[in-house]
């Protein structure tokens, strides 16, 4: 992932906060067999410290991949909108000249696997992730000995992802003049669709710390 200087991460807390703010889904790659393409899996995940908590369906052609290469990638995006060229115009310039763009904060996990698959470990695991997702209990105990989680783990196995390096962008034109910045804001607040709102929550919250960006 190419991150310019202006739209690196401002610190640690900012990618963490971001993750732990309701983004939990993301999509984990997995180099394929030489001459296939990687193996690319959707999943939601829990964030524990310097470790992704994952479980996923013992059938996934992804666990072949990872027993040949327990080096993955895990990534999460999201906040994302596009930018049409007229909103990016310098004064002076006609509209039409504009160069649209892609906005989105992006956070890249490079990770070690290792594969969970003894029973108690995997219930465990499915109790840390349901803490996280169902936080007010309104689930069965998960047992391995016990129905109805019990008769479902076979069907899955586990995955704990141990962080090596993190890449976090967040794109928002913040080498941009701060009148252009909060403009946009603004008309992808009155826009409104999709992840515009979110978005523009972003670039305001970056606006906010960063105020004209210096190298």
């Amino acid at each position: 992932m190419f991150i310019q200087p202006w739209d690196a991460a401002l610190d640690d807390a900012e990618w963490q906060t971001w993750i732990a703010d309701g983004h939990d889904f993301g999509i984990l790659s997995v180099n394929g067999p030489p001459g296939q393409p990687p193996v690319v899996v959707p999943t939601h995940f829990t964030a524990e410290g310097t470790t992704l908590l994952i479980h996923l369906a013992r059938p996934n052609p992804v666990w072949r991949a990872i027993a040949a290469d327990l080096n993955v990638t895990f990534t999460v995006t999201s906040d994302y909108a596009f930018i049409p060229g007229p909103w990016r115009t310098k004064p002076g310039i006609p509209p039409t000249d504009g160069v649209p763009t892609s906005y989105y904060a992006a956070v890249q996990f490079t990770c070690q696997a290792t594969i969970v698959d003894e029973p108690e470990d995997k219930a465990e695991l499915l109790r840390r992730q349901m803490t996280h997702f169902q936080p007010d209990g309104d689930y069965a105990t998960i047992d391995p000995g016990q129905p109805p989680y019990g008769r479902m783990l076979p069907g899955i196995r586990g995955l704990r992802l141990d962080v090596t390096d993190v890449r976090a962008k967040f794109k928002y034109d913040d080498h941009k003049p701060v009148e252009q910045r909060t403009g946009t804001a603004r008309r992808l607040t009155e826009r409104g669709t999709a992840l515009d709102v979110s978005t523009a929550t972003q670039q305001l919250r970056r606006l906010d710390r960063l105020g004209t960006w210096k190298a």
